[in-house]
């Protein structure tokens, strides 16, 4: 799954390239995209739970300038007991295709209870999907 965003000036810095905190934006815009397409933050509100990021790991590639129109791609890796990591992709654009790698991230998220505010097991439904969506390559 993916989603593009074309690269504006407000998200530069002062060497006119986009700054190393905005990709973090990107990915976060990625993911909740990914989880709208399979109706995750329905499964998650209807159970009690929040998605929360735990780490992410990023490396930088290439930097992407105001103009060009970047493809942010995410699919789910493993899922361990109380956390699970996907994979997200920044390429830059180029003739309707994904091409040039400009970062790359691995991201550790757990789910948890909107209540207690404390991690919880991924199980039942939840884990259900997670693990369809690594199946299914998404």
């Amino acid at each position: 799954m993916s989603v593009d965003i074309k690269v504006r000036g407000y998200h530069l810095d002062i060497y006119h390239h986009v700054n190393n905190g905005r990709y973090l934006e990107f990915l976060e815009e990625g993911r909740w995209d990914y989880f709208d397409r399979h109706q995750f933050i329905q499964l998650f509100e209807a159970q009690n739970l929040a998605f929360v990021v735990a780490n992410i790991n990023i490396s930088y590639r290439r930097p992407a300038y105001a103009g060009e129109v970047i493809r942010i791609s995410t699919r789910m890796e493993k899922i361990g007991n109380k956390s699970a990591q996907m994979v997200q992709e920044v390429r830059l654009l180029e003739n309707g295709e994904a091409s040039t790698l400009i970062a790359d991230a691995v991201v550790t998220f757990c789910l948890m209870d909107s209540e207690t505010q404390k991690a919880v097991p991924i199980e039942g439904n939840a884990r259900a999907v997670l693990e369809t969506m690594i199946e299914d390559g998404l």
